[in-house]
């Protein structure tokens, strides 16, 4: 029987404001449940959280090495970055050195996603597909194409030769889904998205540090942990203070996904509400709750003016 769902507060002058409820899952490499909070086989659209399972053809395939991707590189392959000036340079120069251009980029654009950096940390001008939080992992998809010789157009349909031949069957035999059995969605991006239950999700993670290709791709967000997210994210300080115990990614909607390489363990939640405050609080919980984490996810609430308001806690 599961646990119920982890509940994250939020609360103001010692009073509860607000609850996000979570459900999450731990299994081990064989899929095998160790620990579960609420509905822990619900189908959720993973969002970002796949991407570094969306990298691994990259890798496998030879691309990476190729055109010399550097760590940086490959830590940006599975980023949803803040489109900081050091993101989008780095992008701006991967697609130049595979022949490629902001012009391929199929991701479209967006406004900046944490609004409380300077302007001058941004690239300057409006918000460009460089700048979208996903073009690292799109950079990795032409990269791939360049490489295996498939053409560029058309690379967000299903159907393409990339999602048809590479992407898609690599998050089915990661995540133990079958995509006949679905249509896929459409993530913000515009690549499909598929539903997949947390256990899998969980599992794909699990077997992640067992692949040289995934090992390599985790070693690059260790690394590089602030070109996989950036200033003020989640995910840079979990993989920053992790140490390499944990590795971890988000996805919208209040998606977060990791592995614990040394346990042979992977871990999936989704916050009901999809409220990405509770996502990552819930994370660091849950990797504290297994030794990986020194951090619990508690922390602060400021107002505007950097006073501290109240607090962010996981309770189980």
């Amino acid at each position: 029987m599961s646990n119920p769902p982890l509940q994250v507060e939020l609360t103001r002058a010692g009073i509860g404001e607000s609850v996000h409820l979570v459900d999450a899952v731990v299994v081990d490499v064989e899929g095998r449940v160790q620990q579960t909070w609420g509905d822990f086989s619900r189908l959720t659209l993973p969002r970002s959280a796949t991407k570094p399972l969306q990298a691994l053809p990259l890798v496998e395939t030879g691309a990476a090495d190729a055109f010399n991707l550097s760590t940086v590189e490959l830590s940006m392959a599975c980023a949803s970055h803040n489109g900081e000036a050091a993101h989008v340079s780095t992008v701006e120069a991967w697609l130049a050195k595979v022949g490629s251009g902001q012009q391929d980029l199929a991701c479209a654009s967006h406004s900046h996603s944490e609004p409380r950096l300077k302007a001058d940390d941004y690239c300057s001008g409006l918000p460009t597909p460089v700048s979208n939080n996903c073009s690292g992992k799109h950079s990795g998809f032409i990269t791939l194409m360049r490489h295996e010789g498939v053409e560029i157009d058309g690379y967000l349909d299903p159907e393409h030769p990339l999602h048809r031949d590479y992407i898609t069957p690599m998050l089915a035999e990661m995540c133990h889904f079958d995509p006949a059995a679905q249509a896929p969605g459409i993530d913000g991006c515009g690549v499909p998205v598929w539903a997949i239950p947390l256990t899998g999700l969980a599992t794909g993670w699990a077997n992640l540090p067992g692949r040289p290709a995934g090992r390599r791709l985790l070693d690059a967000m260790i690394a590089e942990p602030f070109y996989m997210a950036g200033t003020g994210r989640s995910c840079t300080r979990i993989n920053t203070e992790g140490q390499g115990r944990a590795v971890v990614k988000t996805g919208a909607e209040g998606v977060f996904c990791g592995t614990l390489p040394d346990q042979g363990l992977g871990m999936a939640l989704k916050v009901h509400d999809g409220g990405s405050r509770a996502s990552g609080a819930a994370a660091a919980w849950l990797l504290h709750q297994l030794g990986a984490l020194d951090f619990d996810g508690t922390d602060e609430v400021t107002n505007h003016a950097g006073r501290v308001v109240g607090e962010i806690r996981v309770r189980a």
